[in-house]
């Protein structure tokens, strides 16, 4: 998996052998929208009302295709709460976008990755969730506040601040 933050909730995403691109249409100035769009496979955007509802309690991650298959991964993408978004792909850990807290969800948040586009996402998901990763995606000032006080709760999680532009391998 590869994350790349542009600023805002504009996110490049590469899983599963395809491309995700969430919020293009918020892009900060001065990125070209064809050049991010390039070879995207999705677009999605928060504000999306055709995104399914999933249930955090009781969704599972896909089963990993069988070696005989032809090496296409489906990408699943839907809505965990209004301000939170999963997308999945079999043998990748589990993906989650989120602006405001998340919800309380089942086992599988212990391999997910949280992109967290706000500091009380970034709490609710090491409170709640313990997940592998959170990375956070904010404002300098933000993250230079943040960052000791999530340090300080991160336990076991791993706990990255995204740059704009700069991409992250997971």
């Amino acid at each position: 998996m590869k994350l790349t933050w542009f600023g805002g909730s504009t996110l490049r995403v590469h899983l599963g052998g395809r491309i995700v691109v969430v919020d293009e249409e918020d892009a900060p100035d001065g990125i070209d929208r064809a050049e991010l769009l390039s070879g995207a496979d999705f677009s999605v955007g928060f504000a999306s009302q055709s995104l399914p509802g999933l249930d955090p309690r009781n969704w599972q991650p896909p089963r990993s295709a069988a070696l005989l298959d032809d090496g296409q991964t489906d990408i699943a993408i839907g809505r965990l709460a209004a301000d939170a978004l999963l997308v999945s792909a079999a043998g990748e850990p589990p993906l989650v976008l989120a602006h405001a807290e998340l919800p309380e969800a089942g086992r599988w948040t212990r391999e997910a990755v949280v992109v967290a586009f706000s500091v009380p996402a970034a709490l609710s998901g090491l409170k709640l969730w313990a997940p592998r990763l959170i990375a956070l995606a904010v404002a300098p000032k933000a993250a230079e506040t943040a960052f000791s006080a999530l340090a300080a709760e991160a336990g076991g999680t791993g706990l990255m601040l995204l740059e704009p532009g700069l991409a992250l391998e997971v």
